[in-house]
């Protein structure tokens, strides 16, 4: 007994110096000699092994498993991988992963192989963010103004309420929501739009399983989708305006007016093959613009895109384009979200918070669509559908927390809640909407 209780005591100072070491203070493993292996295994591997050769086992890592848990399970007639790589890259971070073998985890995302991946994840989403403003189809949108105007204003306002409805009420329960420099307007806004969001390329996504992408309540969806899109990005510009940089600011406006009148000349004279180098050289420059003058780069990304148009790029292209990026790179930005998680300081309270926006979101959608169907005249069953459709908010959700959070605008804590809330509510939309459509399509076959 007492040769175990001197073993007990090694382990748990090994803990401790582990846990200091990398900012992992309290938590320890449920088994105490398997940690003690654990750790020690760590050690040997970390002494042995190459930055470059960690940066790799990550990728093997975050590649592998969440494809092998999608295809092996049922998750696949639920949601699209993107949606496990998502869950994957959660599962992955400090809350799962960190909490279970913090040796292990502490040794293969080390700080070295974490700036990579991060550097990886910047461009490959401003490279998805810059593909989602080119997509926007504003014309089909003017030419059918009112109808879209209705349907998109009242799907993103009246969510935008019952968000901030909520934010005010968890800021009003409990501190730590907001980040150091979030001022209360910002968190409250920045929340609330958080469960207004709808996640264009998920959307596009599942329309494709559902097989109505092409048909004609796929187009309408896809018109309200994308001028939501452009209110959620004026929006973040809104909350992310910095009146110690406002001169730097408006520099950014009137030069990219003028150079993107200028890229549009240009652009249009090109050949094809140029038209997308050249972009992707007018997307760095945009985002190093924008973030210079305290916007965001994601916000310069999504403006390089929307300023140009789609039928000036060829579109199978443009859509293997988006699917490579979606195979390739997003799934590091998922892995890399997922690092930022943090329920530790939280605690039931980040569940609690995750539940209740959850709840602003989903009530919100279905009864601003509710309105939408009323003042359109929609058939019965239409207005549920395309609300729950419109529910997702998978990926460009998660790219707007990410914006909060790096801004400090937000909490790790809030930041968390809302990925939750964004994976559940993305989760949610194929069980509920599959048998909705069934219902329509022999009820209402007029409209398709």
């Amino acid at each position: 007994m007492r040769g175990d209780r001197s073993l007990m005591t090694k382990q748990s100072v090994l803990y401790e110096k582990w846990d200091d070491s990398h900012r992992m203070v309290g938590r320890r493993h449920r088994w105490p000699v398997i940690g003690f292996r654990f750790g020690e295994g760590a050690q040997q591997m970390h002494e042995t092994m190459s930055t470059t050769e960690m940066f790799l086992l990550a990728l093997l890592i975050i590649f592998s498993l969440p494809y092998l848990v999608w295809r092996l399970t049922s998750i696949d007639r639920f949601a699209p991988l993107v949606v496990m790589q998502i869950i994957g890259g959660v599962a992955l971070g400090p809350g799962v992963l960190g909490a279970a073998f913090p040796a292990y985890y502490a040794f293969i995302f080390r700080p070295a192989v974490v700036e990579t991946l991060n550097g990886i994840a910047w461009w490959g989403v401003m490279i998805f963010v810059w593909i989602a403003g080119l997509e926007l189809d504003l014309k089909q949108a003017w030419q059918r103004r009112l109808e879209t105007g209705v349907c998109a204003g009242l799907a993103l306002v009246v969510p935008l309420a019952f968000g901030c409805a909520a934010a005010i009420l968890l800021l009003a329960l409990k501190d730590g929501w907001g980040g150091p420099l979030g001022a209360r307007w910002q968190v409250v806004l920045g929340i609330g739009m958080a469960c207004a969001v709808t996640a264009l390329p998920i959307l596009v996504l599942f329309m494709e399983k559902l097989e109505i992408l092409r048909e004609a309540m796929g187009q309408r969806v896809l018109r309200y989708a994308s001028l939501d899109d452009i209110a959620i990005w004026s929006i973040l510009a809104l909350i992310l305006l910095d009146w110690n940089r406002i001169g730097r600011q408006a520099i950014f406006i009137i030069g990219f007016a003028a150079t993107a009148w200028l890229i549009r000349k240009v652009t249009r004279r090109l050949p094809e093959c140029d038209r997308w180098y050249g972009a992707l050289v007018w997307l760095a420059a945009c985002g190093f613009a924008a973030d210079w003058c305290g916007l965001h780069f994601m916000v310069g990304a999504f403006l390089a895109g929307a300023v140009l148009d789609a039928e000036w790029f060829d579109q199978e292209r443009m859509a293997l384009f988006r699917d490579h990026v979606l195979l390739a790179v997003m799934p590091v930005f998922f892995l890399s979200t997922g690092l930022k998680t943090n329920w530790d300081a939280g605690g039931l309270a980040v569940f609690g918070a995750a539940a209740l926006l959850l709840l602003a979101s989903v009530s919100g959608k279905i009864l601003g669509l509710s309105l939408a169907g009323k003042v359109l005249k929609w058939p019965k069953g239409e207005a549920a559908l395309i609300g729950w459709l419109l529910q997702t908010k998978a990926l460009i959700m998660i790219i707007f927390a990410n914006i909060l959070l790096d801004r400090q605008i937000i909490s790790p804590e809030t930041f968390t809640a809302l990925l939750l809330m964004a994976i559940a509510s993305t989760m949610l939309t194929m069980p509920v909407v599959t048998p909705k459509l069934r219902q329509l399509k022999h009820g209402a076959s007029q409209v398709f």
